[in-house]
């Protein structure tokens, strides 16, 4: 029961904002335009802010697990080339394939990742280590998938598409916050006090404002067309991945707070972040913010369950 209530508290907040954010835009808070401001200043600024304090006051080097770490990395590059795979193989609206596999694939852990371990344990465990191991790949993965996959891509030349692929990769905002963290949290470098607090306003922002845009954004009409792709995704985002890794995570050796690190690296709900950089990069945004509100809204009990299975084997 406990388990159940921490896991409500962490998602009932963040669907009541999606709520609120549709409510708003019904009651006329949000124009198109107004929306799409948001959407662009939280991709290029806040995101790109939160992300960087985050793994630049995570300290990294206090921890390094290597097997842990490489674990973790090498997960997340498998699922994730084998949802793309598997959505360009069975989705038939190729439209789809981009949003479809980041929504499927990449999951939140910077919202609840630290958040859950700390409740459990009373400290962050590697949860730090896991972020830096899969976020800088989920940004990378995701930017490839929506740039390859958009429509103008099917246009473009084989060489051209290289080329805007890597400079996708290189200029994205959100990956750049990621890189510009690590010296900060190798050095183990600490910020001044007055642009810590800075950083941390900016920050705090990002999440709140990507969930109002989602909410805004959410199209039911559209949504329920496409309701078995979110279906399936939501099933590979919060079952499937945990099945296939949790087990070899356990023939590894992991227990406590790092197999609970690895229980949200594979079972957290799609993070808001995809629905801004699928907006920005021409992805199919209403398949997104479905994902997200699906998957937010079922994350609580798949994730109560995952633990108590995970309790009732004495591994956590």
């Amino acid at each position: 029961m406990d388990n159940l209530i921490f896991c409500l508290n962490a998602t009932v907040p963040i669907f009541a904002i999606i709520v609120l954010g549709r409510w708003l835009r019904s009651k006329n808070f949000f124009t198109k335009q107004t929306l799409t401001d948001i959407d662009r200043l939280s991709f290029k600024v806040l995101l790109p802010i939160l992300l960087f304090r985050d793994i630049a006051q995570g300290r990294i080097t206090e921890q390094f697990d290597p097997v842990f770490f490489f674990f973790c990395a090498g997960a997340t590059t498998v699922y994730f080339f084998a949802v793309w795979i598997g959505a360009s193989l069975f989705l038939k609206d190729k439209s789809m394939v981009g949003a479809f596999t980041q929504g499927a694939f990449r999951g939140s852990q910077a919202i609840l990742g630290v958040a859950f371990v700390q409740n459990l344990y009373g400290n962050a465990g590697l949860v730090p280590l896991m972020i830096v191991a899969s976020v800088p790949l989920y940004n990378i993965f995701s930017v490839l998938v929506l740039t390859v996959t958009a429509p103008d891509a099917q246009q473009a030349d084989h060489r051209g598409l290289v080329g805007k692929t890597l400079r996708g990769i290189i200029t994205n905002p959100i990956i750049l916050g990621i890189f510009a963290g690590l010296p900060f949290s190798l050095l183990a470098i600490d910020f001044p006090p007055m642009l810590d607090k800075g950083l941390s306003m900016l920050g705090n922002c990002a999440t709140p404002m990507a969930l109002l845009s989602i909410g805004a954004g959410f199209e039911g009409a559209k949504a329920i067309k496409k309701l078995g792709p979110t279906c399936a995704a939501v099933f590979i985002k919060l079952v499937l991945l945990s099945a296939i890794f949790l087990p070899m995570g356990v023939a590894l050796g992991f227990r406590e707070q790092t197999l609970v690190a690895i229980v949200i690296l594979c079972g957290a709900p799609s993070t808001a972040s995809g629905y801004v950089m699928a907006k920005n990069m021409g992805g199919d945004h209403v398949l997104s913010s479905s994902i997200i509100v699906l998957s937010t809204a079922l994350s609580a009990v798949t994730l109560t369950l995952t633990l108590f299975i995970l309790r009732s084997m004495a591994l956590i």
